[in-house]
C-alpha cells in the first residue's frame, strides 16, 4: 500500500519569524490591513510504501526528526492525506 503523507515544518511559535513579519509588511502595503500576522513554512509530501498508516506515519517522523526538521528551531505536523 502506498500513503501520500503532508509533513509541514515551521519554526517555533516563541522564535521570530522574518520571512512572516516581511511578508505580513508587503500584504498590509497592498492594501490587505485585516491581515494581522504572517508565519512561514516549509511543505513537503511524501509518498511511502508500506503495509500500514501508522507505519508510514512513524516514517515521516523519523524523516523529520532526521532531516526535514531543526528540533533547535522547529516544529512540525503530519498527515496522512491519500492511501493508494
Amino acid at each position: 500500500m502506498k500513503y501520500l503523507v503532508r509533513v509541514e515544518i515551521r519554526l517555533r511559535k516563541d522564535l521570530h519569524d522574518p520571512e512572516g513579519t516581511v511578508t505580513l509588511s508587503c500584504l498590509q502595503d497592498l492594501g490587505l490591513r485585516q491581515v494581522r500576522s504572517v508565519r512561514s513554512g516549509k511543505v513537503y509530501y511524501l509518498e511511502v510504501e508500506t503495509n500500514s498508516k501508522e507505519e508510514a506515519f512513524k516514517i515521516a517522523d523519523e524523516a523529520c526528526r532526521r532531516l526535514l526538521a531543526n528540533p533547535v528551531k522547529d516544529e512540525y505536523s503530519i498527515e496522512i492525506i491519500a492511501e493508494y
